[in-house]
């Protein structure tokens, strides 16, 4: 079930995804590929897989530590929960 990021994934994610770039920019330079728009894809999107595995890792162990989170319910079991409480609006 999707579930919102943890304020550390994002802190993580956004710190480790500069990280990344600046190594990936500096390895490209490295090996002579010159500035364009498939450069800047490429290093977007490495950045990006990484940076996300990163975060990931933040709240699996945050998992691990914590315990799993309570989800809430959605809206459209109101009425049923009601009915098991015995509380049905009039």
């Amino acid at each position: 079930m999707f579930s919102l990021p943890s304020i550390w994934n994002l802190i993580i994610f956004t710190i480790a995804f500069f990280i990344v770039a600046w190594y990936v920019r500096r390895f490209l330079d490295e090996q002579g590929i010159h500035n364009g728009t498939k450069r800047g894809i490429l290093v977007f999107a490495i950045a990006s897989l990484v940076s996300l595995g990163a975060g990931e890792a933040v709240d699996w162990s945050q998992e691990k530590i914590e315990g799993k989170k309570l989800t809430a319910k959605s809206p459209g079991d109101l009425p049923q929960l009601m009915k098991v409480i015995n509380q049905i609006p009039q």
